[in-house]
């Protein structure tokens, strides 16, 4: 018998970036997809897109790497243009797979993310 609500359980529920500026890591995800805060003091900022919250924290060292979080949005070259327009960089160009297409970027901290859209 399948467990009730199972699919809430394997959700990501948060992520949380180590970042050596948190007011600058606001104005780039505030920029780029509209994103809310909430400062819990000078070390700590949760952030929101509305459907998932995360954190900043700076604190502890940037570790640059980590899991390549996806977003969606269906206007992949307006969303490319902010990010650069708020200093990222593109580290692959929009590319099609199957079912859509999506490109990658690195934030000030080199935290590597990528955008996706359904074609």
């Amino acid at each position: 018998m399948p467990i009730q609500n199972s699919h809430e359980n394997n959700l990501i529920d948060y992520i949380e970036f180590n970042v050596a500026n948190i007011e600058r890591s606001k104005k780039f995800y505030g920029s780029v997809f509209g994103w809310c805060f909430v400062d819990y003091g000078s070390d700590y900022c949760e952030f929101s897109d509305g459907r998932m919250k995360g954190g900043f924290a700076s604190d502890t060292p940037v570790n640059n790497g980590g899991p390549l979080i996806v977003l969606y949005h269906d206007d992949l070259q307006s969303v490319l243009a902010k990010v650069i327009q708020a200093g990222g960089s593109i580290t692959k160009e929009i590319f099609q797979f199957p079912g859509g297409e999506r490109f990658q970027f690195k934030d000030f901290d080199g935290y590597e993310l990528a955008v996706w859209r359904r074609t």
